[in-house]
C-alpha cells in the first residue's frame, strides 16, 4: 500500500510512535493507502513549525508579487499532477474520475491563481484629514492559520483555504478529513517543489475529537481557523475558538431548497436539478435536496427528472462512463441508508432509486413527504430528493426558508421580475437562478444560522486572513 505521511516544517514524516491508519477504498471496500496518525505531538510540532515560518522566516515578509509567483509556480504544478490528485480523491472516497480530475484539480489549481492575484492587485485606503494628517491603512498577515477540511471536495476546498491565507503572508496547518488524507500529502509535496519555505504550509493527519482535530483547534498558538464540515462539529470549534478569542470562518451544512415555477425552461430546470443533488452521490453542502415544482407542471416535470435520475451511470469511480460512485464510508453508508428506508414510516414513498450493491445508494426520488418529515428537516447528504408540489410564490418562499439552515437556494423561471423578488426573499447566501454551482471567486461564500459564520472569497477572505492596520501621519 501507498504511505502518506505528515509534512512538517518541509519534510515527510512518520507519527512520533509510528501510528497509522488505514484509507479504505468505497468501491472495492479494501484498504488502499497507510496513513500515518497524528495526535497532540505532531500538532504541537507543526504549529511551531509554522510560527517559526512566521515570526522568523522569509514568506510574510516577501513581496506580494514574489509570493504569487511561488503560488502559480504551485498551481502549474497541480496540473501537470492532475491525474495522481484526481485519482487520490477518487480512491479514497468514490468521487468520479471525471469529477475530481475535471473539476476539482482545476478548481484547485485555480484558487492559488485568483488569490495570488488578489493578494498582489489589491489596494488600501489613503484618508487626508483636515488637521493636517493624514491616515492610511494596511492589510498585513495575522501568523498561523488552521485549516480543517471535509471529506467531499478534498482538494478543492483544502486549497479554497489554503490558498488565500499563503496568499496574505499566513502559515498554515492542514488538517485533512481522515476519510481523504491522502491529496493533501501530495499538495503539500508539490508545495516544497515549487519552492514554498519549510513551515509554511504544514499537514497533520489524524481524528478529530480527542485527536488531532480538536489539538488544533484549542492550541493557543493558532490565529484563525477556517472549518467546513458538518454544524455540530462547527459548534464545538467556535466553543474551542473562543477560549483563546480566536476568528473562526465556519462553512457548514445545508439543507438547499430549489423552486420550479411553471414558466421555467423544463429542460434547464431539469439538467440542472439532476446536478444540484446527484453530483457527488448527494454529498455535497449546497446540495438542492428539497425541490419544489409548481403544480401545473409537477407531473411533466418529475417524470422527466426521475427518468434523467434512472439514467445516470453507476460504477467504478475510477472510469470515464461512471457518472455516480459509492458513498465515501461504510459509516455514511449506513447513515443514508437509514433515511432511505424510513421513508414510508416518515409519511412519503421511494418513485424511484433505493439501494444498490455495497455502498452505493441509487438516486432517490421521494415524493409525498409532509414537510415535518425528517427526510425534509435534516441533511441527508447523499443521492436522496424529496419533491413536493407548491401552488403560489409565497407559499414556495415559506417553505424554502423554513429550515434551521441558510447556505444556498435555486430557483428556476423565465420571469425577471420573479427572479429578482424571490432572490430577496430567500435567507440563503447564495441563490442560484436557472443554474447551480456556478462560483466566482470574488463573491461571499458561506451561510446563516446553522450553515455556519462569516464568508469567504476575495475582500472576504483578505478580511479574515489579515489585520487591517491603520497608520496616522502628521504631515503638517
Amino acid at each position: 500500500m501507498e504511505f502518506f505521511g505528515h509534512v512538517i516544517d518541509g519534510a515527510e514524516v512518520k507519527s512520533s510512535g509510528g501510528e497509522t491508519f488505514t484509507s479504505v477504498d468505497p468501491y472495492t471496500r479494501e484498504p488502499w493507502a497507510e496513513v500515518a496518525l497524528g495526535g497532540a505531538a505532531e500538532v504541537e510540532r507543526a504549529v511551531a513549525a509554522a510560527r517559526r515560518a512566521f515570526d522568523e522566516g522569509p514568506w510574510p515578509r516577501m513581496g506580494r508579487a514574489e509570493r504569487g509567483r511561488l503560488l502559480h509556480r504551485l498551481a502549474d504544478l497541480i496540473l501537470e499532477h492532475a491525474d495522481e490528485l484526481g485519482l487520490a480523491d477518487t480512491r479514497d472516497m468514490g468521487k468520479p474520475i471525471t469529477q475530481s480530475r475535471g473539476n476539482d484539480v482545476p478548481r484547485a489549481a485555480d484558487n492559488f491563481r485568483f488569490f495570488a492575484d488578489h493578494a498582489r492587485l489589491t489596494t488600501a485606503e489613503t484618508l487626508p484629514m483636515d488637521s493636517g494628517h493624514h491616515a492610511y491603512t494596511r492589510y498585513e498577515p495575522v501568523g498561523v492559520a488552521a485549516a480543517i477540511a471535509p471529506w467531499n471536495f478534498p482538494l478543492m476546498l483544502e486549497t479554497w483555504k489554503i490558498a488565500p491565507a499563503l496568499a496574505w503572508g499566513n502559515t498554515v496547518v492542514l488538517k485533512p478529513a481522515e476519510d481523504t488524507p491522502a491529496s493533501a500529502t501530495i499538495l503539500a509535496r508539490l508545495a516544497l517543489e515549487a519552492g514554498l519555505p519549510p513551515g509554511v504550509l504544514n499537514v497533520v493527519h489524524g481524528y478529530g475529537p480527542d485527536s488531532a482535530g480538536q489539538a488544533l483547534t484549542e492550541h493557543p498558538g493558532i490565529d484563525r481557523i477556517t472549518f467546513t464540515g458538518e454544524s455540530a462539529t462547527g459548534r464545538v470549534i467556535s466553543a474551542a475558538a473562543a477560549g483563546h478569542l480566536v476568528p473562526v470562518s465556519l462553512e457548514l451544512g445545508g439543507k438547499g431548497g430549489n423552486a420550479v415555477f411553471a414558466d421555467a425552461d423544463l429542460d434547464n430546470a431539469v439538467s440542472w436539478s439532476i446536478k444540484a443533488i446527484f453530483t457527488n452521490a448527494g454529498q455535497v453542502c449546497l446540495a438542492g435536496s428539497r425541490l419544489y415544482v409548481q403544480r401545473p407542471v409537477f407531473d411533466e416535470f418529475i417524470a422527466r427528472f426521475t427518468a434523467a435520475a434512472e439514467a445516470m451511470c453507476l460504477g467504478d469511480p475510477k472510469l470515464d462512463s461512471t457518472q455516480l460512485g459509492p458513498l465515501a464510508s461504510k459509516t455514511h453508508y449506513r447513515k443514508v441508508r437509514g433515511y432511505v428506508e424510513t421513508v414510508a414510516e416518515e409519511g412519503g414513498s421511494v418513485r424511484s432509486g433505493g439501494l444498490g450493491d455495497g455502498w452505493f445508494v441509487r438516486p432517490t426520488v421521494i415524493t409525498g413527504m409532509p414537510a415535518t418529515g425528517r427526510h425534509q428537516r435534516e441533511e441527508i447528504f447523499g443521492p436522496v430528493v424529496t419533491v413536493t408540489p407548491f401552488d403560489t410564490e409565497d407559499e414556495v418562499v415559506a417553505l424554502m426558508n423554513d429550515t434551521r439552515y441558510g447556505l444556498n437556494a435555486m430557483l428556476f423561471t423565465e420571469n425577471l421580475s420573479r427572479a429578482h423578488r424571490v432572490s430577496a426573499r430567500l435567507r440563503a447566501g447564495t441563490v442560484w437562478v436557472n443554474c447551480f454551482f456556478v462560483r466566482d471567486l470574488r463573491a461571499p461564500f458561506g451561510g446563516a444560522g446553522d450553515s455556519g459564520v462569516g464568508r469567504e472569497g476575495g475582500t472576504f477572505s483578505r478580511e479574515f486572513f489579515t489585520e487591517p492596520k491603520a497608520v496616522v501621519m502628521q504631515i503638517d
